[in-house]
């Protein structure tokens, strides 16, 4: 097939006619695909029920340390999980605070903190004007903790290395430019994995403000698709060398390792941020639920349980993946219309359509039974400056259905940059 921008008029409007009635079939159907969530699927989600079974009797429900489980206590989480989660992040033992399920909770809630108390400083909301930086595409529920805290968002591209990092070292000569978002590995929805160089440069930079910190959401520091799991530099050490030890608040989870509405979550600091998260937490909490933390703790007692048990996970996205990106390139890629990331791990795949064209995309396959993430939803206020983003989410449907409805995708794709490229 020629590509759409070497055809003459005539071949564009037979084509075009050609994919229209590829559409209308597709549209008679009736079919009731959902792509618009990264959420394991439940062939995923019986990879883990062995977890239920870690605590099964009243002699056995104490901690490697004799803590009764079922009981008040234990601000921080059991000792043997924090031991796991420091392995995973590669930061000390006692810079690891183990929650409940949720990472997002935690972020909201670190977000609150500052609004209202500060971090090592007066409190946001008192010093006027605060700002964040987001890379985009990037991850709707940042922006939307952004937003509803009534935090200005600015928008910093992603490179293959990572942020566009001279943009970012002009943006923080701001005060006002209190954090930044990074989901640092396979990120969402782009998967690409931060360079040493970025990692550096985040890392040692001199932000105007004092109490600059980025939150580091590592929420797919340990899964990998294809190969082996990529490597991560350690912003954790690259900071302390930096002279910068408060740089960075990090962020993990189990909930697409184990369950996800029955994980755990981490984070991690800098010592003077975790002794002040800590005293916050003597008024907010009475401990996480411990007897999920022994569940876990037993699940994985080290980090090579871990890594085996995502090579099971492995095992069931990679052939969603490769379902995905092998329609894409048998659909679009000689047409030359569209371009896409193909990830070597995480949970998406971003598409590029023709600039203008993704709310249009988006809206017609959802017309042919196709749900999709909202266009611009990857993007600060949910508005993509290009309109040109869409996020796909291969992992909860099985292969046949993901086989269908990325076809749906791609000629709906072909339609609509049709429709632009003849004015119609």
């Amino acid at each position: 097939m020629k590509k759409y921008c070497d055809m003459t008029a005539a071949e564009l409007e037979a084509e075009y006619l050609s994919v229209k009635a590829k559409y209308n079939e597709l549209c008679a159907k009736g079919l009731s695909l959902d792509m618009a969530r990264g959420k394991p699927g439940p062939d995923q989600l019986n990879v883990s029920m062995e977890l239920l079974d870690k605590v099964t009797s009243d002699s056995d429900i104490h901690s490697r340390d004799g803590v009764d489980c079922r009981n008040y206590g234990g601000l921080d989480g059991l000792a043997e999980l924090k031991e796991l989660f420091a392995d995973i992040l590669k930061v000390p033992v006692g810079n690891v605070i183990v929650g409940g399920n949720a990472s997002l909770n935690m972020m909201f809630d670190m977000i609150a903190q500052a609004m209202t108390h500060g971090i090592g400083a007066e409190p946001w909301m008192k010093q006027g004007t605060v700002k964040f930086l987001c890379p985009v595409p990037g991850y709707d529920r940042h922006f939307g903790i952004c937003e509803y805290f009534g935090i200005e968002m600015i928008n910093v591209p992603m490179t293959a290395e990572g942020p566009d990092m001279d943009l970012v070292e002009e943006l923080i000569k701001d005060e006002a430019v209190k954090g930044m978002w990074c989901v640092p590995k396979y990120s969402n929805p782009d998967g690409i994995v931060y360079s040493d160089n970025v990692v550096r440069r985040l890392a040692a930079m001199k932000p105007a403000a004092k109490d600059f910190r980025i939150f580091w959401d590592n929420a797919y520091v340990i899964h990998p698709i294809f190969g082996e799991c990529a490597e991560l530099l350690s912003i954790f050490d690259e900071a302390k060398k930096a002279g910068n030890p408060d740089r960075v608040i990090m962020f993990t989870s189990t909930s697409k390792i184990s369950f996800p509405g029955a994980g755990v979550a981490a984070m991690a600091a800098s010592d003077n941020d975790i002794a002040l998260i800590k005293k916050r937490m003597n008024y907010q909490t009475i401990g996480p639920d411990k007897l999920n933390h022994l569940r876990h703790a037993r699940m994985f007692p080290n980090i090579e349980a871990v890594h085996e048990h995502m090579k099971l996970h492995s095992a069931k996205m990679r052939p969603k993946f490769e379902t995905v990106l092998n329609v894409l390139d048998f659909e679009l890629k000689d047409c030359g219309v569209a371009r896409w990331n193909k990830p070597q791990g995480g949970y998406f795949i971003s598409l590029f359509a023709p600039n203008g064209t993704a709310k249009r995309i988006v809206g017609l396959c959802k017309e042919a039974g196709l749900t999709l993430t909202n266009a611009g939803a990857t993007y600060p206020y949910g508005i993509d400056p290009d309109d040109s983003n869409i996020r796909i989410a291969p992992s909860f449907p099985s292969p046949a259905e993901l086989q269908v409805a990325t076809e749906l995708l791609c000629t709906v794709t072909r339609l609509v940059s049709l429709e632009k490229m003849l004015n119609l």
